[in-house]
């Protein structure tokens, strides 16, 4: 632990403290909240609640960890499958609460450090903590994910994505029933202007593409097949917030917290189910698939009840 002065600054005026802290700090709200609540967080020379708001031009004074390694950890991931691989390429399942490779603030596991774990060497193009990552799901997106494991694949692979030569197909439940039942959302996405950790809709934004088709509508949801045009970060869960139709589980962007219950998900019902794309060294077209994980089937099992 080291101790650390903030002032804070006037974009955090009246945010919660375990929200501004994790933001000046990038550890996550429920860490900075821990702190907070273990006497470790002064706000003008007094402890400070993680509920109470922040004022600009005060000074935190915070007990905070170390840094984390700035390269990925050999860690075995449970759960996490291996559905190709070769000298080139790994394609591997991701289980959800993985990350893709280290980053501040987060410290649960992550597919850089599984694959160390298995003795897997990955293309060293890249920053360090993020070797041989070409396309990345979130934390709470379970199914296909592609690293490179040679230079030459990790470059090609880079442009593939770039260019949007890969067919990415995701599953999502959606809240309600889209319509029409096929169709394009079109908007363009950047950081949200109040809420840095958000992604939304604004002007000025990134152009995103979203194409989704209806695969089966039930009470209160429908579950969708969307084609990814463009890979923003946070995308297929904020155009369908956007349009009114979040992914169910999804509390950052809006989903009922009553449904989620009743469904028992602990974070967002999204799925990369296929990833097609040229092999980057043969140029063989393959294509990945992943089934459902158990708390995306059960989800399902419930809503499907009349």
């Amino acid at each position: 632990m080291s101790l650390r002065l903030l002032p804070v600054p006037d974009g955090l005026a009246g945010e919660r403290a375990d929200l501004g802290l994790s933001r000046m700090t990038g550890l996550s709200r429920t860490r900075t909240g821990e702190l907070c609540a273990a006497g470790r967080v002064l706000l003008d020379g007094r402890p400070v609640g993680k509920s109470e708001r922040l004022t600009p031009g005060s000074m935190i004074e915070a007990d905070l960890p170390d840094p984390g390694p700035t390269a990925p950890v050999a860690t075995p991931v449970e759960g996490m499958g291996v559905l190709y691989e070769d000298h080139d390429i790994i394609v591997v399942d991701k289980p959800a609460g993985v990350a893709a490779h280290p980053s501040m603030g987060w410290g649960g596991p992550d597919v850089l450090g599984a694959l160390a774990a298995m003795h897997v060497t990955v293309a060293t193009s890249g920053a360090a903590e993020r070797q041989g990552i070409v396309s990345r799901l979130d934390v709470g997106t379970s199914g296909v994910m592609i690293v490179a494991k040679g230079e030459r694949a990790y470059s090609v692979l880079k442009r593939a994505f770039r260019e949007h030569a890969v067919d990415k197909v995701y599953h999502a439940l959606v809240q309600g029933h889209l319509d029409p039942s096929s169709g394009t959302i079109e908007a363009p996405i950047g950081r949200h202007p109040g809420r840095e950790w958000r992604m939304a809709v604004i002007d000025g934004g990134r152009e995103s593409i979203t194409h989704y088709d209806v695969i089966e509508a039930m009470p209160g949801a429908c579950l969708a097949e969307i084609h990814l045009e463009t890979g923003r970060t946070h995308q297929i869960r904020v155009h369908m917030s956007a349009v009114g139709h979040p992914c169910v589980g999804d509390a950052t962007y809006g989903a009922d917290p009553a449904l989620t219950e009743r469904t028992g998900l602990r974070r967002q019902w999204l799925h990369a189910r296929e990833l097609g794309l040229a092999h980057p060294i043969t140029g063989e077209w393959m294509t990945f698939s992943s089934e459902y994980p158990e708390d995306l089937v059960h989800a399902l099992d419930v809503l499907r009840l009349p």
